[in-house]
């Protein structure tokens, strides 16, 4: 049987020295019993005790259930410690602050039992060496798992409700707010966040128009500007915003886009997909964290591997100064190498040209202009809408208990909608063209525009249009750019390998070097 603290002393011999362990999976922020106040209490039941705290640990934001995703550190430093018998006693609020599974408490139940240590939670001492006490414990472990497994199947059950609503859900994601009813406490609305939603707003323009996420965070952190939770901007928080389809309205579930939310968006469709088309760009990607000094390192390939061609892995160009000289190089081996600037001067004429063209122009507006992604989206609202009232229907009793829709029948419904809906997800993506080529084709002066255009930018569009490879020159000696030197294959032609805008190519358009 348990024995009251009070009286340990007269069954045990001490000193009682003590462990105070502390676990809570809830944000301290919220309701629910902190892991200071668990070990506060602890310190102040040893204290009147007489004993003595030799170790403290604390699990923050932890679970102890066998769904848990993130490992207790602390707690299986506290069972090495317990081995080594570095205590005589350990102390917890409740035992579902120990454990929420039962092999958890099985492992803490044998480290006890063979260094011969007591547990004590709730107010009572347990000596796991006596039957009796073993079985209230593992009584008591059964329990904990079992509220475990009920509060999971709450959460996953209001997860599913909340996704069908097509309401928030988690976080609060950077510019948004929410409010919530005073009374119930019920969430009722997320909407734009005053101060960090034009920020948001700013992330997505500058991100399509090309610019680095090192260049955007740098600069809003310059300026003073912080993320909600007070912190400095970082480029892996840039592109997890840019990654976030909740930002044109759309709701998660399950870790994919499920329906259209109940907020509001702060990022069209049209600017969503440019963002990703740059993000998808194959190659050194240009969201990273790596800042190129160079156009056409990275971009550019070597074009004397034919033979690696069809398997998407011919060697890169890359930069290096050569008796100081900048020059590019074949990555692989040094049998291609050109001056730099020459190269660049070349690429960029070339690629101005072939963007001044009006066929180019016109193909490229007729891409932005295109409308079947929009009656796409109208019919995904739609579908949505049948699948919602159907599901509402079958919850939805008449005087005689009769449900408006049977469970077949919904079942009926949903086997036929979830493939339209998939596929007009599919379909409802636009096809776009990023602002960064965009503005090029619609300047005044794209000249002078592309000089303004930092690093990042050009070669984001390099990367959108053309494919450059270099050869070796006809003998030793040429320095300069004789025919066949630099192929240049642009958007459509065979031997383009660069990124390409979502959906689908386009045929050839006369006078166009390709479809786009």
């Amino acid at each position: 049987m348990p024995i009251d603290p009070e009286y340990l002393h007269v069954i045990h011999k001490g000193p009682f020295t003590t462990y105070l362990y502390g676990r809570a999976s809830r944000d301290p922020k919220k309701k629910g019993r902190s892991v200071t106040a668990q070990l506060k209490e602890g310190r102040e039941l040893c204290a009147r005790l007489g004993w003595p705290v030799v170790e403290e640990f604390r699990d923050d934001g932890v679970s102890a259930s066998r769904h848990a995703r993130v490992a207790r550190d602390e707690f299986e430093a506290m069972l090495e410690g317990i081995r080594a018998g570095k205590c005589r006693i350990l102390v917890a609020f409740e035992a579902s602050r120990y454990y929420r599974d039962l092999e958890a408490y099985v492992r803490l139940r044998r480290a006890c039992h063979d260094a011969g240590v007591l547990l004590c939670y709730k107010g009572q001492v347990y000596d796991l060496s006596k039957s009796a006490d073993r079985k209230a414990t593992a009584q008591d472990a059964v329990q904990a798992e079992s509220e475990a497994e009920e509060i999971r199947d709450r959460n996953l059950r209001t997860a599913r409700q909340t996704a069908e609503a097509g309401k928030p859900w988690g976080q609060v994601p950077d510019g948004y707010k929410r409010r919530y009813d005073p009374n119930s406490g019920e969430l009722t609305e997320q909407f734009e966040h005053p101060v960090q939603g034009p920020i948001v707003r700013r992330i997505w323009a500058e991100a399509e128009t090309g610019k680095s996420l090192r260049s955007i965070a740098r600069h809003l952190n310059d300026e003073g500007h912080r993320t909600q939770k007070g912190k400095p901007w970082q480029v892996w928080h840039l592109r997890t915003i840019l990654r976030n389809p909740q930002y044109m309205g759309r709701r998660k579930f399950r870790g994919k886009d499920h329906k259209e939310g109940t907020w509001p968006a702060l990022v069209s469709p049209e600017r969503f997909e440019a963002v990703q088309t740059l993000l998808d760009m194959p190659g050194r990607a240009w969201a990273t964290d790596l800042t190129p000094v160079h156009l056409l390192a990275g971009i550019g390939l070597c074009g004397e591997h034919p033979e690696l061609r069809e398997t998407n892995s011919e060697p890169v160009l890359r930069g290096y100064v050569n008796k100081s000289y900048p020059s590019v190089k074949c990555s692989m081996r040094a049998h291609v190498t050109i001056s730099e600037p020459l190269i660049n001067a070349y690429v960029e004429e070339a690629l101005l040209a072939y963007l001044a063209r009006d066929e180019t122009r016109e193909a490229f507006r007729r891409v932005n202009g295109d409308d079947e992604s929009a009656a796409a989206r109208a019919r995904l609202r739609g579908l949505e809408r049948q699948l919602e009232e159907a599901q509402e229907a079958a919850v939805t009793f008449d005087s005689n208990g009769t449900p408006q829709l049977s469970i077949a029948a919904l079942s009926a419904v949903e086997a036929r909608l979830t493939p339209l809906i998939t596929a007009a997800k599919q379909a409802a993506r636009p096809r776009v063209v990023p602002a960064a080529l965009m503005d090029l084709l619609e300047a005044d002066d794209p000249d002078a525009l592309w000089e303004r255009y930092d690093l990042q930018q050009k070669r984001a569009v390099l990367r959108l249009c053309v494919t450059v490879r270099l050869h070796p020159a006809a003998r030793r000696g040429i320095r300069g750019i004789e025919p066949g030197r630099v192929s240049l294959a642009f958007y459509g032609q065979d031997g383009f390998m660069g990124g390409r805008p979502r959906g689908r190519v386009l045929p050839a358009e006369p006078g166009l070097p390709g479809g786009l």
